[in-house]
């Protein structure tokens, strides 16, 4: 039988969904019986381990080094000091690298990996390397462009990119270029790509479902709104959520139709603030044609996100690579983009400049960008339409092939 490791980076969700896109794939590509192995800590260990109630022997707990939190946000301060010294609780970063290569070269050396996919967590293609284990790389970035007064982190990413450049096979989780979003992420240097294949993105493409519609669907069909997402982990969402509600207090844009969606799976957060200043529960805001403003929900289903997303005039976001790609290449929507991190930056400037969005880091550039896009609409729509033509949204496939060629191969 043959067995593979899924080694996930746990610092936000994008890593864990595009692995469980590539692992709903594989029994369509591989041949024979085959075992995965997943590794992964905290918030998405604990989705694994719910996700794969029967296969917990399966599950390894590792615990990757990840930045350290803040308020809001990751604390760059706090997460510079743990390079030495402990903070938070976790070790100095020194120790927690070897301490992770130990555990991930333990589960190496018992499991007798065939392959190994790695999304986000480098330590593996080094392992993979020493042992002569085959590899790839799944990735949205190798060698990101930095803001001017984060030039410190220059050092750390070059390291980071050395051992990325150490997989059998990178895969840039995008369209190939010249519809690469995350572009200016790459930088790959010339001797490394031979082994670099842009497969698409891992990006959702199903077709709806009939079942019934909720109250949710109901209350915003046919109306136009803005789509603002949170996304990330606990503290990324934290500090998106207090972006959008300094917004939303200025007058020009008080009454902006919106819909939040928190990305917590918490029902107490479903309410709908009404223009009259009152706030509804959904069903009674559907049952008493309430006129709304605003409407927060802890947790969309796939058939409320389509629907959303199909009704929204625009989508607000912070720059994440796999729900930029679905929003403009799947639906055909513009996006504002407010970033947290530099990937996230360089992003939205390449949406920006293909005219696909609008980057806006203060509240005073989104609420201009959100004037914008309603004064004048159709600027978007020809630039959207040809990125639409040319967006290649099978990346799980495509990466299931070749984690079954490289199976097969025995060279």
């Amino acid at each position: 039988m043959k067995r593979i490791g899924q080694f996930i980076y746990s610092w936000g969700n994008g890593h864990y969904s595009r692995m469980m896109s590539l692992n709903d794939e594989l029994p369509n590509y591989i041949k024979g019986e085959y075992e995965v192995h997943y590794s992964s800590k905290e918030e998405i260990y604990q989705k694994l381990l719910k996700k794969f109630p029967d296969k917990k022997q399966n599950i390894h707990e590792v615990l990757m080094p990840t930045p350290i939190d803040g308020k809001y946000g990751p604390s760059i301060f706090a997460s510079m000091l743990n390079l030495l010294l402990p903070i938070s609780g976790k070790p100095p970063l020194v120790k927690q690298v070897s301490s992770c290569l130990r555990k991930e070269a333990k589960l190496f050396d018992t499991i007798g990996f065939d392959l190994v996919i790695n999304d986000g967590d480098m330590g593996p293609n080094v392992l993979a390397k020493n042992r002569k284990v085959k590899s790839i790389f799944v990735t949205n970035q190798f060698m990101p462009k930095f803001w001017k007064s984060h030039f410190y982190f220059y050092p750390g990413a070059v390291f980071i990119a050395k051992q990325i450049a150490k997989a059998t096979k990178i895969i840039v989780a995008d369209s190939p270029p010249p519809y690469t979003i995350c572009e200016y992420n790459l930088n790959f240097p010339n001797k490394i790509k031979e082994k670099v294949v842009y497969s698409g993105h891992f990006a959702s493409n199903k077709e709806r479902s009939t079942k019934v519609k909720t109250d949710f669907e109901k209350l915003i069909e046919n109306t136009d709104f803005g789509y603002w997402m949170r996304t990330g982990n606990k503290s990324t969402n934290a500090l998106t959520g207090k972006k959008y509600e300094e917004v939303f207090r200025v007058e020009e844009v008080k009454n902006e139709k919106r819909i939040i969606s928190h990305a917590l799976n918490d029902p107490s957060i479903d309410r709908v603030l009404g223009k009259d200043g009152k706030v509804y529960s959904i069903s009674d805001a559907l049952e008493k044609k309430i006129d709304w403003v605003q409407i927060d929900v802890g947790f969309l289903t796939e058939e409320e996100k389509e629907t959303t997303l199909e009704f929204c005039n625009y989508a607000v976001i912070n720059g994440s690579h796999t729900v930029m790609g679905e929003i403009i290449g799947i639906k055909g929507k513009p996006i504002i983009g407010m970033p947290v991190y530099d990937e996230q930056t360089n992003q939205i400037r390449w949406v920006q400049e293909h005219k696909l969005g609008i980057g806006a880091k203060s509240k005073k550039q989104v609420i201009g960008a959100i004037l914008e896009i309603r004064k004048d609409h159709a600027k978007f729509e020809e630039s959207i339409q040809r990125f639409k033509e040319n967006f290649v949204p099978n990346g799980a496939q495509t990466a299931a092939k070749i984690v079954a060629q490289m199976l097969e191969d025995k060279r």
